[in-house]
C-alpha cells in the first residue's frame, strides 16, 4: 500500500478537509492543495501578523488515478494550459489572448479525470513568469528555468471525493509567522531577482510563444523538452 506524507499550510488546524470546498480559481481548480515539504507548508501557512499551522496527513494512493505533470510525457506548457484555464488572468492584448487560446486547444490534458494532480505551484513570482511567456517576453527555456528558481518542488492537489476519503490527518505543527512569513517573502524575492538576472542573457535562438503558434507546434515536439 503506497502512502505519502503531505502537509497543508493554513491559518487553521484542519483535521477533516471537506470535499467541494476551496477557491475555484486556484492553479488546478477547486481542491485540497498540499506539499511534501514541511518548511514550504509552514511558509504557505503564514501571512503578515497571523500564526499558521502545517497540517500533516497521510495519503493512501492505492486505487487513485494520479497525473504527474513533471513526468516525461508532459511539458511546462501542459501545466501552463491548466493554469490558464483555472486562474483569473488579465489578458490586456490580442497576443496574450491568442496565446491562451492556443495553449487551451493544443496543450490542455484531461486532468479533470484524475483524483490527484501533481505539478508546479504558481506563487506570485511564478505567475509573473507565466504571463511573461505568453506575452513573448521570455523563451520556453527561460520559463522552464524560472520554474525551478524558487525551489518550491511539486504540489499535490486532491480533486475527487475518493482522494479525500483516503487522506488521513496525522498531526499539526505550529508555524511562527515572524519566521515563516519572512522566509516566504525572501524565497519569492530571490526567485524574482534570479529571474531578472537571467533576462540579462537574451535567448535569441530560443522558442517563444509566437514561434509555437506560427509553427503549429504540438505536445509531441521534441523542442518542448528541457
Amino acid at each position: 500500500m503506497k502512502k505519502n506524507i503531505l502537509y497543508h499550510g493554513s491559518s487553521k488546524i484542519i483535521q477533516s478537509p471537506k470535499f467541494g470546498e476551496g477557491k475555484i480559481y486556484n492553479d488546478y481548480g477547486q481542491g485540497f492543495y498540499c506539499t511534501e515539504y514541511l518548511e514550504l507548508a509552514k511558509e504557505w501557512a503564514c501571512t503578515y501578523n497571523i500564526q499558521g499551522y502545517a497540517n500533516k496527513y497521510e495519503l493512501n494512493l492505492e486505487g487513485l488515478k494520479v497525473i504527474n505533470l513533471s513526468s516525461k510525457e508532459y511539458t511546462v506548457l501542459n501545466w501552463l494550459a491548466i493554469l490558464m484555464e483555472n486562474r483569473i488572468v488579465n489578458l490586456s492584448n490580442p497576443i496574450q489572448k491568442r496565446a491562451k487560446e492556443y495553449l487551451l486547444n493544443n496543450f490542455l490534458p484531461n486532468y479533470k479525470d484524475y483524483d490527484v494532480i501533481i505539478g508546479y505551484r504558481a506563487d506570485d513570482a511564478y505567475f509573473l513568469f507565466a504571463r511573461a511567456f505568453i506575452s513573448n517576453e521570455i523563451s520556453l527555456s527561460q520559463l522552464s528555468l524560472a520554474m525551478k528558481l524558487g525551489k518550491l518542488g511539486m504540489q499535490y492537489c486532491l480533486k475527487s471525493r475518493k482522494a479525500f476519503n483516503q487522506l488521513k490527518f496525522v498531526d499539526y505543527l505550529v508555524a511562527d509567522n515572524i519566521v515563516y512569513y519572512n522566509k516566504k517573502k525572501t524565497r519569492d524575492d530571490n526567485a524574482r531577482n534570479e529571474y531578472l538576472k537571467e533576462l540579462e542573457n537574451s535567448d535569441l535562438n530560443g522558442l517563444y510563444m509566437r514561434d509555437i503558434i506560427r509553427e503549429g507546434i504540438k505536445n509531441d515536439d521534441k523542442r518542448l523538452r528541457y
